[in-house]
């Protein structure tokens, strides 16, 4: 039976939320510039090109440094960024009166 590289797996991790937070925020940032414009399909063409270039090379020299447990330490990393982002983007519920019986 194989262990885990709990080191590998946590530099993983560290790697793939930071690689999230620059895939979101280039996101974020790509959307403001395409509602700017005019033209906003080669902007958005673009940021996505662009962010999801990045994320794959970022995923391979994780897994080329570290093994399978950085590469699943990557995903889980970005996994939980992009819930985190989903949840910031979100909007709140508006709130109710309650009726009283």
């Amino acid at each position: 039976m194989n262990g885990i590289d709990w080191g590998a797996f946590g530099l993983g991790t560290v790697a793939g939320a930071i690689a999230g937070t620059i895939f979101f925020a280039g996101l974020a940032f790509g959307l403001r510039l395409a509602l700017r414009g005019s033209r906003p399909m080669p902007v958005l063409a673009l940021s996505a090109l662009l962010r999801i270039t990045a994320l794959l090379a970022a995923g391979w020299l994780v897994a080329r440094a570290g093994g399978a447990a950085a590469l699943a330490g990557y995903a889980l990393g970005f996994l939980a960024t992009r819930f985190a982002a989903v949840a910031l983007a979100r909007p709140t519920a508006p709130q109710r009166d309650r009726k009283c019986n």
